[in-house]
C-alpha cells in the first residue's frame, strides 16, 4: 500500500521539479506528462472495448452453432 503524501511532502517534489526543469520549461512537461496519461487512458478504453467486441462474436458463433446443431437433430 503506498504511503499518502501530505503538503510537506508534495512541496518538496515540486520544489524539486522546479529546479530540475526551471520554471520555463515546468509547464511543458506537465503538458507532456498530461498528454501521456490521456493517451494512456485512451488505449486502456480502447483495448477494453476491442475485448468486448471479440466476446460479442465468440457469443454470436456459439449461438449460430447451437443453432445449426438442432436444425440438424
Amino acid at each position: 500500500m503506498l504511503p499518502s503524501l501530505g503538503g510537506q511532502e508534495l512541496f518538496i517534489i515540486l520544489f524539486l521539479a522546479l529546479l530540475l526543469f526551471g520554471a520555463k520549461r515546468l509547464p511543458e512537461v506537465g503538458a507532456g506528462l498530461g498528454k501521456g496519461i490521456k493517451s494512456f487512458k485512451e488505449a486502456l478504453r480502447s483495448a477494453d472495448v476491442k475485448e468486448d467486441l471479440e466476446k460479442l462474436e465468440n457469443q454470436k458463433e456459439e449461438k449460430s452453432k447451437t443453432q445449426e446443431t438442432s436444425n440438424k437433430v
